[in-house]
């Protein structure tokens, strides 16, 4: 039977990552999964170019039922480390907005990067290589593979989260918590497109395809990105931002005008241009297929001069003021990430060790630690991993 120091289920950003950094310590590495091809979720991030990390990384950007947890990992290994590696193998790059690093080129850089960081440290990668069982036994753990059996002293699990089920996401890791008394805190998805009720869904299905900037808020919690119009509903990346604070039943605040004051607009421009229609003015500083459905709905036809007060206030709810209740999401199908997941209260925060289990180790988006869109999770990824790698 074959044995080794460390044995990784699962070859994404954080399995590779763990195997490739605890090869370099001078463990013996074994990392399988039941895909063909390593890294799948990495190679179709940021439209195939990797939003591999991001450079406002802080604590505050990420949610958990514990807050706290993340700190230690993203201070240990932080996005200037990985940012280092990155530069070291020659990969371009560059900011897109808000401090989101993507590569230059294809996100096949980045998975080809953590290949070689594996073969450095001598980690042995097996693929189409199912996980059946995990058993403990004295000094480690026992774990069947479709391949055959393996025994080893440390165990990281590493196989994700439910989102993208098309690119292999599974269970497993809900599974080994389950089996060894590791708490899991409710999963949802999360960095996912709100959808509608069928009544406000006809409604705006007119203006599917067409994109603006917003700022949408649910409670005290906002975002001020890109929103889009779809079939479903909405997405866009300030929708992604707030789905993972939204809640059934909850209703979502959407100011289709961010950074103006629509009163004191709407007043310059009725004293300035009165006989300018209310739609034409609408039209230059929102989409004007948006601008038509808000003078439809609020009944609006004439010219700006002959709007009353209660248009006018029922013009500018509109538009910087839009109050909207998804029924819910499109699900694990399109979710980027899993919200919730292994229970922190039962890791510890320096290993991501489990404490009751000495030698099993959960890392990466299996964790309940979920960050902003922006690179964010793979930035959790990578200081999860690194954290674990450190103490196998």
């Amino acid at each position: 039977m074959r044995e080794f120091d460390v044995v990784v289920i699962g070859a994404g950003a954080a399995g590779m990552m763990c195997a490739a950094v605890a090869g370099q310590r001078g463990r013996s590495v074994l990392v399988t999964d039941h895909a063909d091809a390593p890294g799948k979720k990495i190679r179709i991030s940021g439209g195939g170019r990797c939003n591999f990390t991001n450079i406002h990384t802080t604590p505050d950007r990420f949610l958990s039922a514990n807050p706290r947890f993340a700190i230690s990992a993203l201070k240990r290994y932080t996005a200037t480390d990985f940012i280092a590696l990155v530069e070291r193998y020659g990969i371009a790059y560059h900011e897109k907005t808000l401090g989101q690093l993507f590569c230059d080129g294809s996100s096949q850089q980045i998975i080809d990067m953590l290949r070689n960081e594996m073969e450095a440290g001598g980690a042995v990668l097996e693929l189409e290589t199912q996980a059946i069982s995990v058993a403990r036994e004295e000094g480690g753990f026992l774990v069947a593979l479709s391949t055959g059996p393996v025994r080893c002293a440390s165990l990281v699990v590493a196989t994700g989260g439910k989102s993208i089920p098309k690119m292999g996401a599974t269970g497993f890791a809900y599974q080994v918590a389950e089996q060894f008394g590791v708490p899991v805190v409710e999963t949802r998805p999360a960095l996912v497109p709100m959808t509608f009720e069928a009544g406000l869904l006809e409604t705006i299905k007119p203006l599917a395809g067409i994109g603006l900037d917003v700022r949408v808020a649910r409670g005290k919690t906002r975002f001020d990105e890109a929103m889009l119009f779809t079939h479903r509903g909405l997405s866009g990346p300030a929708i992604l931002q707030i789905s993972s604070y939204w809640r059934e039943g909850d209703e979502m605040a959407i100011d289709m005008a961010p950074g103006r004051n629509m009163a004191d607009w709407l007043q310059a421009a009725r004293g300035s241009r009165g006989k300018q229609s209310v739609l034409n003015a609408l039209a230059e500083i929102l989409p004007r297929r948006v601008a038509q459905k808000i003078v439809d709905d609020c009944g609006i036809c004439g010219n700006l001069a002959d709007l009353s007060k209660t248009q006018s206030a029922r013009l500018v709810a509109a538009v910087a003021d839009w109050r909207v209740k998804p029924v819910g999401s499109e699900g694990y199908r399109t979710a980027e990430v899993t919200l919730g997941g292994i229970d922190t209260n039962a890791l510890d925060a320096k290993t991501m060790g489990v404490k009751a289990v000495p030698g099993l180790y959960f890392v990466g988006e299996a964790v309940d630690v979920t960050g902003w869109l922006g690179g964010y999770n793979f930035q959790w990824a990578w200081a999860s991993a690194w954290s674990a790698a450190q103490a196998v």
